[in-house]
């Protein structure tokens, strides 16, 4: 279940792209959008949406004219760090063996 709960959250196309993006702190829409070579407006706000709705990334809204919008991997969106560093480290190591 723990697996399926992990994968849940972070599947698909764009929603690990979209969390490195954050890895480095705060960032505005435009900037991850940016950040992330291909991805449309309309799926970058569904993913948004989900990873927020999932406790990983939190959208603060500043009462500013233009209204400001930042996002930021909550403490929970942090630990997936860790599994981003074990899965580069099994990818190296993977591809090393491969293609030795």
């Amino acid at each position: 279940m723990a697996i399926n709960d992990t994968l849940n959250v972070v599947s698909g196309k764009w929603k690990l792209p979209i969390i490195a993006s954050l890895l480095y702190g705060k960032r505005r829409y435009k900037d991850i959008q940016e950040n992330i070579d291909k991805i449309t407006p309309r799926m970058l706000s569904k993913e948004l949406k989900d990873l927020e709705l999932n406790g990983v990334v939190k959208r603060t809204v500043f009462d500013t004219t233009p209204v400001l919008i930042e996002y930021t991997l909550t403490a929970t969106g942090e630990k997936i760090i860790n599994v981003l560093d074990a899965m580069v480290d099994w990818g190296v190591e993977h591809r090393n063996s491969v293609i030795s």
